[in-house]
C-alpha cells in the first residue's frame, strides 16, 4: 500500500528535483504540494511547482499556497541562489490555471483529520508551525515529518552556524521541534552534514542528458544558474542538491545514518537559526529529533537516477566509473 505524502516546499531549484524524485517513486502517493515562503515568494513558488508538475505530466496534483512570510521576522528570499524566477532563470512559461480554492493551512486541517499521512518539509517550517498554532490536534495526526534543514557539525550556508530554512524562520522551527518533544515524537533532520555531500557535478549532469535527453535538458535548464552560484561562492564544480536527499531518505532510510537527540533552534542574535543538538544528553530532555550524520553518496545517486530516468541499476553501469574518477 502506498504511503501518502505531502511535500511542503519553497521551489527553488533543489525543491524541484525533489518533487521529480517523489513523483517517480511508486512507494508513495504525493497527495498535494504546499508552498511556503522561502527560496522564493509563495506566488512564485506556486508557479514553479506547477511548472515541474507540467514537465512531469502530473498537473492533477493540487498545489496550495501557504504562509507568505515568517512568523515574526521579515521575509528574506534566496533568489540570489535560485535565480530571479526561483528556477535558475530558466524562465519557463507559466502554467495558466485557476488559483487554489483553499490555503495550505486549511488543507492541512482537513487532511490530517485522518491518520497515515506524512510530510516531507523542504523549506522553512512556517506552515507546520502555523498549523500547531491554529489546530494542534491536526498536527498530532501527522505520521512522520522529514525536514531538510539545520546542521549539526557542518558550517552554515547563510551564517557560520545556520542553514537557510531554519535561519529564515527560526521561531517556526523552534515551535515544531518543541511540539514534537511534547508529543513524544521525533522529527527527522536532514541537515547540511549530509546534504552538502550530494553534489550534482557536470559529469553527472552530462550522463543524465545522455541517458534521457528530455529529462536531462530540463535539469540542465534549472541548474545552470545553481552551478554558477556554487562556483562563485564556494568554489564547488557542480551544485549541492539538498532537498532530493530528504525525499530519498524518506523512501530509503538506510541511505543515511544518524542518532537521536534533544534539539532546539536558536532564534536570536548571531546564532539565529542554529540547530542546538544535545548529542551528549547534557540537558536530559526528551529526544525530539533524529539527526542525520552520514550518507552513502554513490547509493543516493544510483537511487536518484534509477527513479527519475526510469532505469534499472544495471543500466547505470557508467556511474561507477564516474565516482571512481571523481574520488580519485
Amino acid at each position: 500500500m502506498k504511503r501518502k505524502v505531502i511535500l511542503d516546499c519553497d521551489p527553488g531549484i533543489d525543491d524541484s528535483l525533489a518533487i521529480m524524485l517523489a513523483l517517480c517513486s511508486p512507494e508513495i502517493e504525493v497527495i498535494a504540494i504546499t508552498i511556503v515562503a522561502g527560496n522564493a515568494p509563495v506566488r512564485m513558488g506556486y508557479q514553479n511547482a506547477k511548472k515541474v508538475l507540467r514537465h512531469m505530466n502530473r498537473l492533477d496534483i493540487p498545489v496550495y499556497i501557504g504562509e507568505e512570510k515568517p512568523l515574526i521576522k521579515d521575509f528574506v528570499n534566496a533568489l540570489d541562489t535560485h535565480g530571479s524566477d526561483g528556477l535558475g532563470e530558466s524562465f519557463l512559461p507559466e502554467v495558466m490555471d485557476q488559483p487554489p480554492l483553499k490555503n495550505a493551512i486549511d488543507f492541512f486541517r482537513e487532511t490530517f483529520s485522518e491518520k497515515g499521512i506524512s510530510v516531507i518539509a523542504l523549506g522553512p517550517l512556517t506552515n507546520l508551525a502555523r498549523l500547531i498554532e491554529v489546530d494542534a490536534s491536526a498536527f498530532a495526526h501527522i505520521e512522520k515529518i522529514v525536514s531538510m534543514g539545520g546542521s549539526y557539525k557542518a558550517h552554515g550556508n547563510c551564517s557560520p552556524v545556520a542553514e537557510y530554512n531554519y535561519w529564515e524562520d527560526p521561531e517556526a522551527a523552534q515551535i515544531v521541534f518543541n511540539h514534537m518533544k511534547m508529543l513524544h515524537k521525533q522529527i527527522h533532520m536532514v541537515g547540511l552534514d549530509v546534504t552538502r555531500k550530494i553534489v550534482l557535478t557536470p559529469t553527472l549532469l552530462e550522463y543524465i542528458k545522455r541517458l534521457d535527453a528530455k529529462q536531462g535538458e530540463f535539469i540542465s535548464k534549472i541548474t545552470r544558474f545553481y552551478f554558477d552560484f556554487h562556483w562563485n561562492w564556494e568554489h564547488i564544480i557542480g551544485c549541492v542538491i539538498n532537498d532530493p536527499l530528504a525525499v530519498a531518505y524518506f523512501l530509503k532510510p538506510d541511505l543515511c545514518q544518524g542518532f537521536e537527540a534533544y534539539t532546539d533552534i536558536e532564534t536570536q542574535g548571531i546564532a539565529r537559526g542554529q540547530s542546538i543538538v544535545d548529542a551528549y544528553d547534557f540537558y536530559k530532555e526528551e529526544k525530539n529529533a533524529w539527526i542525520l550524520t552520514s550518507v552513502e553518496v554513490k547509493e543516493f545517486f544510483y537511487f536518484f537516477l534509477e527513479r527519475i530516468l526510469h532505469l534499472k541499476r544495471e543500466e547505470l553501469s557508467y556511474l561507477e566509473e564516474i565516482f571512481q574518477e571523481e574520488t580519485a
